[in-house]
């Protein structure tokens, strides 16, 4: 499960650091992202890389409506391939959301505690993603995304049963190539096997109305 994370980076400096093309005008930085806003999300169009916008919730061509993408921001990796939600996506369409940390919620005593979650020694990394296109009756397309979920690793076991992809640098080629393989791009979406911090932050982090740096920052409770 992923429910918020952060692309605290300048997005145009995001395109640079993963060899894209910048196709993502008026893309913000986030501290506090939440599910029907905007992500980063790098693409390969015609064999090259794309830094684009794409709503983060999936909305598969065949939906009716928009709104079941607030109902799909994941995609369980384990059943990627046969999800009439997802099928598609995995077969033809992957992508990678980019981002810096991700945030998560730990049972507390008396409540939930929010961690922000990073990848020691990465600045930034890729989730493994999937995208659609949707169109309206009238309108432009709408293009959105879903971050592909695992088992948790040791380091996430704590904080919750589950994942999001996170991969390594030596594998975003293959997740982007349309020609890869099923089983290739299955051995993919394990657990992430590199090193990992967390700590625990302000409950600012709980509502996506609060999007600044505090958000991520370390936080004690006082009296603690």
């Amino acid at each position: 499960m992923c429910g918020r994370f952060t692309t605290q980076a300048d997005p145009q400096a995001l395109a640079a650091l993963f060899g894209a093309a910048f196709q993502a005008e008026g893309l913000k930085n986030s501290y506090n992202v939440a599910p029907l806003q905007k992500v980063p999300v790098v693409v390969k169009e015609d064999g090259n890389r794309v830094l684009r916008a794409f709503q983060w919730g999936l909305v598969p061509s065949w939906a009716k409506e928009p709104s079941i993408g607030n109902r799909l921001i994941n995609a369980r990796g384990e059943t990627l391939a046969e999800k009439p939600a997802f099928r598609q996506a995995f077969r033809k369409r992957r992508c990678l959301i980019l981002a810096d940390g991700f945030f998560e919620w730990k049972a507390g005593p008396s409540r939930k505690v929010p961690y922000f979650i990073r990848v020691a020694g990465r600045e930034v990394f890729a989730f493994a993603g999937i995208w659609e296109q949707w169109q309206a009756a009238e309108g432009e397309p709408l293009f959105s995304c879903a971050i592909v979920t695992t088992a948790a690793n040791a380091f996430m076991a704590p904080l919750h049963a589950r994942m999001p992809v996170i991969l390594p640098p030596e594998a975003e080629d293959l997740w982007l190539d349309p020609g890869a393989e099923g089983e290739a791009l299955a051995a993919l979406l394990v657990p992430y096997g590199g090193e990992m911090a967390a700590h625990p932050v302000s409950t600012l982090v709980n509502s996506p109305r609060n999007n600044r740096p505090e958000c991520v920052l370390p936080y004690e409770e006082p009296g603690a």
